[in-house]
């Protein structure tokens, strides 16, 4: 398949291209925040599974080089514009006016320009894959599963940090904690699903290790059966909990994004990957209950006393409540991000005569299909070499 039988597959390949973004997904973030607003009041986000980076450019290009993109960008430029248009007419009736208008129109942005630069942006990327280099982003190379991974993305969040004598957690909680990664499918979707909210765990665990109260958590996953209960799951750490399914991510594709918003963590919980969550019986929420057969023991065993009973008789309330479906299911409302006049991302664009395919703005690092293409040019092209 050539660039241009891509292109014209896929309009948000095309544009990722010509507005120098390093891949398509970058759009889906941007649609995520115009309609739920991640980037405000945000300086420290953390990007689990961030390669080859798009994620984090578009972090970088915002809460560093606050540029504006989608309806805020249009909202802005027409804001602009009237302004100016006002400005004009203001210089023909009055100088004066103008002169105030004028004065007003400079220190505003000098204001601005101060705020913004207070260099309190810290944005920290993480993959197993090595992400080239992007301004004002701290890359790791390390495994979101793994207890290590945590005194690394403290150090690099807070450089005075001593994992020898800190508790596991962060002295400056982030803002924002985002993943966008995702298991190598093998088309079967009960398999892909599982694994997904494996990795989805797993970046769960390593956010409420960093994440601060009131903060924000994104993550892509896979719709199907039982998701519902990974959204009570989910609920338990945050008061609002929204499925959302960017236009830019396919329609024909079963991914969508989890938004997690205002992270409150129940009473005396600890955080750590050392013990994460979905481990063992206690969930990291409460301490472990012996198990026992309430149905065996007979109301009239010499073993039960009264206060057994009473006993017994809240572990049987206990019991049925959590066979109960109602208790530990809650479906999360589903919203679609993105404005309805934009590309379809399931539709084929015819492309103009004079169109030109341009390059990946940054090709593949370490492609897990690396080795393959050496061993096919060592071969000597996909047929191996020739004889005469």
């Amino acid at each position: 398949m050539g660039k241009s039988s891509k292109d014209k597959r896929d309009a948000y390949y095309r544009l990722a291209k010509e507005q120098g973004w390093r891949a398509r997904s970058a759009f889906k973030l941007l649609q995520l925040d115009e309609e739920f607003d991640l980037f405000t009041g945000v300086s420290r986000v953390v990007d689990l599974c961030a390669a080859p980076g798009s994620w984090s450019q578009v972090l970088s290009r915002v809460l560093i080089k606050h540029e504006t993109f989608g309806r805020t960008a249009w909202q802005n430029q027409e804001s602009l514009l009237r302004q100016q248009m006002l400005g004009v007419t203001g210089q023909r009736d009055s100088q004066v006016d103008a002169g105030a208008e004028m004065t007003s129109k400079t220190e505003t942005p000098t204001i601005v320009a101060a705020d913004r630069s207070k260099g309190d942006v810290k944005i920290v990327a993480i993959d197993l894959q090595p992400i080239s280099p992007l301004p004002g982003i701290v890359t790791l190379r390390a495994d979101i599963t793994h207890p290590a991974t945590v005194p690394l993305l403290l150090k690099a969040l807070d450089p005075d940090y001593d994992a020898a004598t800190a508790s596991k957690s962060a002295s400056n909680p982030v803002d924002l904690v985002l993943s966008d990664g995702a298991p190598d499918v093998t088309g079967l979707h009960d398999l892909d699903m599982y694994v997904q909210s494996q990795l989805l765990f797993a970046a769960l665990n390593l956010a409420l290790c960093v994440l601060k109260p009131g903060g924000k958590f994104v993550a892509k996953i896979f719709r199907g059966r039982n998701v519902d209960l990974l959204f009570a799951q989910l609920k338990l750490f945050f008061t609002r909990v929204v499925v959302a399914k960017p236009r830019s991510s396919r329609a024909s594709s079963v991914e969508a994004f989890i938004v997690c918003l205002d992270f409150r963590p129940p009473a005396a919980f600890q955080a750590s990957l050392e013990r994460p969550l979905g481990v063992g019986d206690t969930a990291g929420l409460a301490p472990a209950k012996a198990a026992v057969d309430v149905d065996g023991l007979a109301a009239g065993s010499p073993i039960v006393s009264e206060v057994a009973e009473v006993v017994l008789e809240d572990l049987r309330e206990a019991r049925d409540s959590r066979s109960t479906p109602t208790t530990s299911r809650w479906i999360a409302p589903f919203v679609a991000c993105g404005d309805l006049s934009a590309f379809d991302s399931d539709a084929s664009y015819k492309l103009p005569d004079d169109y030109v395919s341009l390059d990946p703005i940054q090709p593949p690092t370490a492609p897990p299909y690396k080795r393959a293409l050496e061993m096919r040019k060592a071969a000597g092209g996909a047929y191996g070499k020739t004889t005469v």
